[in-house]
């Protein structure tokens, strides 16, 4: 299973946004809900072996854990409005929440109260990947990507505006590696999609070994 998270530092944890105007009243639940579909949306389907968790920091009922599973995600539409419409949905389930509560919105959806570190202490994740600009460079890395084929490995991702000091700090202290997409600066979910196809080259070539 690969793992995914983007930090969503101003994004709301709290229903009270309008779908109308994603960027201007819900603290650019937007970019995740891109992050969404780049994550999971294939032309004719869905990726099964990603779980993307969105960390939630914004107005509300802070900090939130966001989890969308694709072995059993329904009712995902490539438009940002309804993906929008299934975060509302698990927002509004998700208030009050007491730590160590999980409840599930909509299939494929759980909620739970945590930040970042939360969600690396309790997954068990292996590697730890870092996607920052001015890092290695991920077609340099063959070698790595196809170890990563067999684990459990959690990508993190700022959103437009990326990781914060301790955010870096504590993945620093975890060990986690840095690798870069490309020569350019790019939106988080243009990231994803670039990094999913780095992964699905390297898993051909390692099947046509086989």
């Amino acid at each position: 299973m690969k793992h995914i998270t983007v930090v969503g530092n101003l994004a709301f944890t709290s229903p009270q946004f309008s779908l109308d105007d994603l960027p201007g009243s819900s603290g650019r639940i937007d970019v995740l809900c891109r992050s969404v579909n780049s994550a999971f949306l294939l032309s004719h389907g869905i990726r099964r072996d990603i779980q993307l968790h969105l960390i939630l920091r914004g107005k509300g009922d802070p900090p939130k854990i966001l989890t969308l599973d694709g072995g059993h995600l329904k009712h995902l539409n490539p438009d940002e409005r309804s993906t929008a419409a299934l975060i509302k949905i698990a927002l509004k389930e998700g208030l009050g929440l007491d730590s160590g509560d999980i409840r599930r919105s909509t299939p494929g959806i759980t909620i739970r109260r945590g930040d970042l570190y939360d969600l690396i202490e309790e997954g068990g994740f292996d590697p730890i990947i870092y996607l920052q600009e001015a890092s290695r460079d991920i077609r340099g890395i063959e070698s790595e990507i196809e170890e990563w084929l067999d684990k459990d490995p959690l990508f993190v991702l700022g959103d437009h505006t990326g990781l914060n000091r301790a955010d870096e700090k504590l993945l620093d202290d975890l060990g986690a590696s840095r690798i870069s997409v490309g020569p350019r600066v790019l939106h988080a979910d243009h990231c994803i999609i670039l990094l999913l196809n780095e992964i699905d080259r390297v898993a051909l070539k390692f099947r046509e070994k086989a």
